[in-house]
């Protein structure tokens, strides 16, 4: 049980990490612009070393995309609480499965970055993709999916833990 909450935790905290590296940086997509290399993220967009805010009337993917970026590193960083909260053992919380709690909390966030990349690929592939010629997704956005992919392993490990302890609960009580 606790090597499924160890492993689970692992992948969480580095997940977590990399929720916030990717939302936070500006390496979502890179394309060629009047010759010279340009790059965007979520927040900005940078042409020639010098980097511009987004501004606020541009698409609503963006702000769907950051929405739920935001929300999906809330709940990763909720499941991290809750994934340390079940090596602990309060008699008053017998009741509550904090290693379930933990890992509903990994899927929730796991929903939620899917969705953000899922928006961000769709318009990037339909709008984006055409308007520039020469483009490609870079790190920030392959960071992205990958901090997916680790939530949802940290929620299969911490259902796990929670299934491996259930067994163990209702074996003891007979």
């Amino acid at each position: 049980m606790y090597s499924f909450m160890g492993g689970g935790l692992f992948c969480a905290i580095l997940g977590n990490i990399l929720i916030v590296v990717s939302t936070a940086t500006d390496y979502w997509m890179q394309y060629r612009l009047s010759g010279s290399y340009a790059h965007q993220g979520l927040w900005r967009y940078c042409m020639a070393n010098k980097c511009y805010m987004q501004t606020a009337s541009i698409a609503a993917y963006w702000n769907a995309t950051r929405a739920f970026m935001i929300l999906s590193g809330i709940a990763c960083f909720a499941g991290v609480m809750a994934g340390i909260l079940s090596f602990t053992h309060f008699s008053a919380f017998e009741r509550f499965s904090r290693s379930f709690a933990a890992s509903i909390l990994f899927f929730i966030s796991t929903i939620f970055a899917l969705l953000a990349m899922a928006i961000y690929t769709g318009v990037t592939l339909s709008f984006l993709g055409k308007r520039f010629g020469d483009w490609r997704f870079s790190w920030s956005y392959i960071l992205g999916w990958v901090a997916m992919l680790m939530t949802f392993f940290a929620g299969i490990l911490y259902m796990c833990a929670h299934r491996t302890y259930e067994s163990r609960r209702v074996v003891g009580s007979r």
